[in-house]
């Protein structure tokens, strides 16, 4: 029973830091990267709505209330990433992080919702026969919330090293990490197969 809890929390934190899916650790990178660690609460609770967001959709979606094309999913999970960053390049330094609170919960829910679809498929090959989807779920959702946990205490503490150490500003630090994800999006977006359909 044990054994079974911790393989599935750990195929959760796996998942989440799987080096070939690095979707979700650049959400969240660009997701913290505003932030210094006086600002956890906040980044808790932007944290705590993404999750929020894609356990409710893994839910519908393990249930098959909702099931959606895997080639959308995999071409609007880059779409947020994308968005976020532009977010973070447009707004840098000028605070609008703190001004704007309710639009960045509700846009970080409604993310967190799609990537719950793309979460959803890994869940369907981890559940297998299984009968008890809630317990399984709550365990792999445990897994990818550690993992969310460990990426955002990463990104703070470099932020911390970069910006007290090094010297660079917020400003600078945020414009060349959300430049860099969208350096790295934009071929994802590119290659998606949602596209080569279309």
């Amino acid at each position: 029973m044990f054994d079974n809890f911790l393989f599935n929390v750990e195929y959760g934190i796996k998942h989440v830091l799987d080096i070939n899916g690095y979707d979700h650790v650049l959400f969240l990178m660009i997701l913290a990267i505003p932030y210094l660690f006086k600002d956890w609460k906040r980044v808790l609770l932007l944290v705590s709505m993404f999750t929020l967001g894609h356990t409710l959709s893994l839910v519908l979606a393990a249930y098959n209330v909702v099931t959606v094309d895997g080639a959308l999913v995999e071409f609007l999970i880059p779409v947020t990433i994308l968005i976020a960053a532009l977010y973070n390049v447009f707004t840098a330094g000028k605070g609008a992080q703190k001004e704007r609170v309710g639009i960045l919960f509700i846009t970080t829910l409604f993310f967190g919702l799609i990537h719950g679809l793309g979460f959803a498929r890994e869940f369907h090959i981890l559940l297998g026969e299984t009968d008890n989807k809630l317990a399984l779920l709550l365990e792999f959702a445990l897994g990818i919330e550690i993992a969310q946990v460990i990426i955002v205490f990463v990104v703070l503490f470099v932020g911390y090293l970069v910006q007290t150490i090094f010297r660079f500003s917020k400003r600078d630090w945020i414009m060349v990490i959300s430049s860099i994800v969208i350096g790295l999006v934009i071929p994802m977006l590119m290659d998606s197969a949602f596209l080569s359909k279309t």
